[in-house]
């Protein structure tokens, strides 16, 4: 049902999607072996990807009658971009679900750019990253691409040290850690660093 879902996805959201006025782009990560889905749209700004809601909405509908789950729909400014070369097959990605102090939030992203970028940026096998924020809410949601699962999984422990890291320095809560298959990475968002 996953494959079905994904070229659902490919197939027929994906190319109405890009004809949208001000969409940039479209991702999907899956988690194969619980069927958790993420599919990421990106936009020129918030009124496209407002004035895209009632044709999106129909897309998401079917999509939930014919393969399952529950959507959650959430608004995220990226507040971070960074791509070192184009993904390929087998590409996968962690992505980390924060939550940080009111006081933390406007500095947060000059935090990721200036000590968690760098550090992602040296692991072998990386790809790209970036860094959603809601700057309201005082959660953020961090994704870094790699190669292959391999080099994924070669990373966990740097990762989690600097989880660690993160939490001493900047208070930062950390909700949820989740690996997962890059199945769709058609994002054409201009880097912000």
């Amino acid at each position: 049902m996953l494959e079905n879902a994904i070229a659902y996805m490919r197939e027929e959201v994906m190319p109405a999607m890009l004809g949208m006025d001000g969409c940039v782009g479209l991702s999907m990560l899956c988690e194969r072996d619980t069927g958790r889905c993420i599919v990421t749209s990106a936009w020129t700004d918030q009124r496209a990807m407002q004035a895209s809601a009632e044709k999106v909405h129909p897309m998401r509908t079917r999509l939930v009658e014919e393969f399952g789950g529950e959507p959650e729909v959430q608004e995220w400014e990226i507040a971070v971009l960074h791509r070192d070369h184009r993904t390929g097959e087998g590409t996968c990605a962690r992505v980390t679900w924060t939550r940080m102090p009111a006081d933390r939030v406007a500095g947060f992203d000059d935090f990721w750019k200036s000590r968690v970028m760098p550090q992602l940026t040296s692991m072998t096998g990386f790809c790209s990253l970036s860094m959603l924020l809601d700057r309201q809410s005082g959660r953020a949601v961090g994704t870094v691409s790699f190669d292959s699962r391999e080099s994924m999984e070669a990373t966990r422990e740097q990762a989690r040290a600097m989880r660690e890291e993160g939490s001493a320095t900047m208070g930062v809560e950390f909700l949820d850690v989740a690996e997962m298959e890059l199945v769709l990475a058609h994002l054409r968002v201009p880097e912000t660093v």
